[in-house]
């Protein structure tokens, strides 16, 4: 008989966890234009935040104000454009700091193939802050010279020594990450427990939606319709807490003279990738981390995408790769981890 009870206790205790965990709330949502992409912030209303709801949003528009005139490199009076311009007195804020110390850690742990200085190859392919240049091998072999992670150090007091003066940072790669998880943490600073965060594609969320479960999010599969816009949802993620990005070179590219120039430049090399990964989804406790390693793995390639995440098993990824043998002409590659994550 004791036994029963016991039983019975637990079968309650486990019926009542279901009960809480599935619980809708009521949402806010704050919606608009930044960075030239869009943002969308899902949050559990509080007392709080029903109360001073414009006051929240505008404070959240102050955030990213502060955050333009620190990363921004279309901002000639950011910060990152004063390092780029090496002018003497240039300081990195918290926001840069953090940056720049998170993509040489990145750097360092990808041999490279995420780095920050990449920004002179960029804007030469014509994806960065100038307009395109005449590309040659000539070109791109001179620019090669002062590229390189190794060649630049940030000191205590916040100033960026180069190796060389013509050394320019991109930051472009990890900054909308790191907004996400900068206003995510202002949230839970506010004793938000429920929140997603979405800047032009990169997430940071904890908690649950308002439905109550755990936020679904969809990984878009790489096709593309006449007007080259991505269509259909290849898998969902059911995730509570962590930052989620993805890089895709189906997102941002050119033509010219009938070849397809992407956007995600091989730091070593000088030129867009041509590697198998369509598109890098990245899972990993901020949404900073995320963002970098799905632009690293895209250079990398699959298999030492596949090395870098074995060795390290607080990431993740779920990679669609190119495969002209199948009907679908992609195939999936995911961590193993994201198995019970993962619904169809």
């Amino acid at each position: 008989m004791r036994n029963i009870n016991i039983l019975g206790v637990v079968l309650v205790s486990i019926l009542n966890s279901i009960i809480v965990h599935a619980q809708s709330y009521q949402a806010s949502n704050y919606d608009g234009d930044v960075f030239n992409t869009t943002y969308h912030i899902t949050f559990e209303e509080t007392l709080e935040s029903k109360e001073r709801k414009e006051n929240w949003h505008d404070s959240i528009r102050k955030l990213f104000k502060d955050f333009d005139y620190s990363l921004s490199m279309f901002n000639p009076k950011s910060v990152i454009s004063a390092m780029n311009n090496n002018n003497p007195d240039a300081r990195a804020n918290p926001y840069v700091k953090t940056v720049i110390e998170k993509s040489l850690e990145v750097s360092r742990h990808t041999s490279g193939a995420f780095d920050i200085t990449v920004a002179p190859l960029v804007n030469l392919w014509g994806f960065g802050f100038k307009n395109r240049e005449k590309i040659t091998a000539e070109a791109v072999d001179s620019i090669l010279q002062f590229v390189g992670y190794q060649k630049i150090r940030l000191d205590r007091k916040g100033r960026l020594h180069k190796q060389d003066p013509r050394i320019q940072l991109d930051a472009s790669s990890i900054a909308k990450g790191y907004m996400c998880d900068i206003i995510g943490n202002w949230l839970k600073n506010k004793r938000v427990k429920n929140y997603m965060v979405e800047i032009g594609g990169e997430i940071t969320l904890h908690g649950n939606s308002p439905k109550g479960f755990p936020w679904r999010i969809g990984i878009n599969v790489p096709e593309e319709d006449i007007f080259q816009r991505v269509n259909g949802i290849e898998n969902i993620l059911e995730i509570s807490e962590g930052g989620i990005a993805t890089s895709g070179n189906y997102r941002n590219f050119y033509y010219q003279d009938g070849k397809r120039y992407a956007h995600t430049i091989d730091p070593k090399t000088g030129y867009p990738v041509q590697k198998n990964i369509l598109s890098s989804t990245v899972i990993a406790s901020d949404c900073i981390t995320a963002d970098s390693y799905a632009t690293a793995f895209m250079v990398m390639g699959v298999e030492k995408a596949l090395d870098v995440l074995a060795s390290d098993n607080s990431i993740m990824a779920y990679f669609i790769i190119a495969d002209e043998n199948s009907t679908q002409k992609y195939k999936v590659v995911y961590s193993e981890g994201l198995k019970k994550m993962l619904k169809k």
